[in-house]
């Protein structure tokens, strides 16, 4: 199919583009930008007055929950939120049941996935067979199944000399291993951030030590290997600034956010909301502004959805019992241009750049975060493949359970108003979604 999206604002950070240019899409890929290439006749024209043409969303952490958690989302269901997001490509982590470890299983999600016709799935393998953090996966195996990198999900890993065994192995190879920093022992069965609310209410604390002593161990053991780790969902100020550290020493170390956490802190758990238990906990004010503040000097590359949709049964509880997680796949846009529109009013805690506030927030989820995944996505340059999302920044809509086509309905969010509402989402050249 041949399509002619005209008279938008095309927004390419990795090209460097803001203005408006009319997109050319031909056999899947970016015919031209700008002007018709010769003989162009489109099969479709999308009018795109007023609207924003972006690359397709790229989010590093989304749970599709399949196989073996289909009673908390699907495939399907979870697809669709996706398109709905404008989220074209995604990585999946290896916490399914079975576990990813074996190839078989990762040819196996992917083909289902495939058979969707719309986002592309990116999974990660287990570091350690059944994430139980004893014996390696055969990583090239795995490799070859396409999977992109190797992660422990939230399962810690208690052996150091099995993470040490793990860098040496991805150095060797040049994997990268997605770690996600948090102390086996420090705060663990706690479901709160380790402060004055957590006391108040009674809630066993997860204190910010849980992320910096592993942060050191890591970053330790990268330096001894020269591994390449992306550390996942960086939650606090100090967590920061050892990373911060590190990417000036050179290591070969970057990590993504989860979009909840530039907005929300720890007193957003207000009396006891179970749509804020998510993991790791929301954190202090002050945590909460370092991290806007490391996404604008470049700390922090990109940020994730982190979408973990948790069925009722196990979410309508008591805070402390309820499972950690949130839907966030159809959130993601709107809580990114949320932060671009806080940048522009001067409530960003940090320095800003040449580029304006919106294509600065979506590098985030677009050309920075496929960069940290090593995938060929997230830009409309001539010859790139046709992921592409068009919405209306200023479209409001009331975060409902009833308007989320994600099989999670659970957010810390619900009834808000939020800016951002897409429009069209395409991939791989062809209209996956239209609104």
């Amino acid at each position: 199919m041949k399509l002619h999206i005209k008279n938008g604002r095309l927004v390419d950070p990795a090209n460097g583009i803001d203005a408006p240019h009319d997109l050319y899409i031909a056999d899947g890929r970016v015919a031209a930008v700008g002007a018709a290439p010769a003989g162009f006749v489109a099969d479709r024209v999308i009018d795109a007055a007023g609207l924003v043409v972006a690359p397709g969303l790229v989010d590093l952490s989304a749970r599709l929950r399949e196989p073996g958690y289909e009673y908390k989302a699907t495939l399907k269901s979870e697809m669709q939120a996706a398109m709905q997001g404008g989220v074209t490509s995604l990585i999946c982590p290896p916490d399914t049941d079975p576990v990813l470890d074996e190839s078989g299983l990762v040819e196996m999600l992917r083909h289902r996935a495939n058979k969707l016709q719309q986002a592309h799935v990116h999974p990660l393998g287990a570091l350690t067979m059944g994430l139980k953090g004893a014996a390696l996966t055969e990583m090239a195996e795995l490799t070859e199944a396409g999977c992109i990198g190797f992660s422990q999900a939230e399962v810690p890993l208690e052996d150091t000399n099995v993470l040490l065994r793990a860098l040496q192995y991805a150095k060797t190879f040049d994997y990268t291993v997605w770690l996600r920093p948090q102390d086996p022992h420090i705060g663990r069965g706690g479901i709160a951030h380790s402060g004055p609310l957590a006391s108040r209410l009674g809630l066993a604390g997860v204190p910010v030590m849980s992320e910096t002593i592993a942060l050191h161990t890591i970053l330790e053991l990268m330096r001894a290997t020269g591994a390449r780790v992306h550390l996942c969902r960086m939650s606090s100020a100090a967590g920061l600034e050892l990373v911060r550290a590190a990417k000036r020493d050179g290591l070969r170390v970057s990590c993504d956010v989860g979009v909840h956490h530039i907005h929300m802190t720890d007193a957003d758990i207000g009396f006891f909301d179970s749509n804020a238990r998510v993991t790791p906990p929301f954190r202090s004010q002050r945590d909460r502004d370092a991290i806007r503040a490391g996404l604008y000097d470049g700390t922090i590359d990109a940020i994730c959805s982190d979408h973990t949709p948790v069925d009722d049964d196990e979410k309508l509880l008591p805070f402390g019992e309820a499972s950690p997680g949130a839907t966030g796949l159809e959130l993601l846009l709107s809580l990114t241009l949320k932060w671009a529109d806080d940048y522009a009013r001067g409530q960003h805690g940090g320095a800003g750049g040449g580029a304006t506030p919106l294509a600065r927030a979506l590098a985030k989820i677009t050309i920075d975060a496929a960069r940290v995944a090593g995938l060929a996505a997230g830009q409309l340059a001539v010859g790139a493949a046709a992921d592409v999302v068009v919405f209306d920044p200023g479209a409001r809509w009331t975060v409902q359970a009833s308007a989320l086509a994600s099989q999670g309905k659970h957010t810390p969010f619900l009834g808000y108003e939020l800016a951002g509402q897409v429009r069209a989402t395409i991939v791989g050249g062809r209209l996956a979604f239209e609104r």
